[in-house]
């Protein structure tokens, strides 16, 4: 088996995504409810990608990051035309496993926050294993 190399991430790497909610963003659209207002499978994609905005550079030539885990708590209802920003913050390293903890914001109000973790992976094996799963 060949070894990854040694992540070049630290802790304290941050992003930031906003995101201005439409119709298709809703817990309707998605079918994760029947409400006109931000679904939570839509905060947690945009959790996720602040997280894979936060670590975007400074990743081995070759590698990528895949999300494993997500824990997040959906505090607030956001309605459609509002603007919400998912800011993430690298807080752990342990060898390819790397720790999140994300807020998203609704103005000054917290929408909902939790810890997203992701894996390091050299990519085009990635690739090459789920072809073959």
């Amino acid at each position: 088996m060949q070894e990854q190399p040694e992540s070049p991430l630290a802790p304290g790497r941050t992003a930031r995504v906003d995101l201005t909610v439409t119709d298709a963003d809703t817990a309707l659209a998605l079918g994760s409810g029947d409400v006109p207002v931000l679904g939570t499978p839509r905060v947690v994609a945009l959790a996720e990608a602040a997280t894979v905005a936060a670590v975007a550079t400074g990743m081995p030539a070759g590698s990528t990051t895949v999300g494993v885990r997500v824990e997040l708590e959906h505090r607030a209802a956001t309605p459609v035309g509002r603007t919400v920003s998912a800011h993430a913050e690298l807080v752990e390293v342990d060898d390819r496993r790397l720790v999140f903890e994300v807020t998203v914001r609704d103005g000054n109000a917290v929408a909902a926050q939790g810890r997203v973790e992701r894996a390091l992976v050299d990519r085009q094996r990635f690739v090459e294993r789920a072809a073959r799963a």
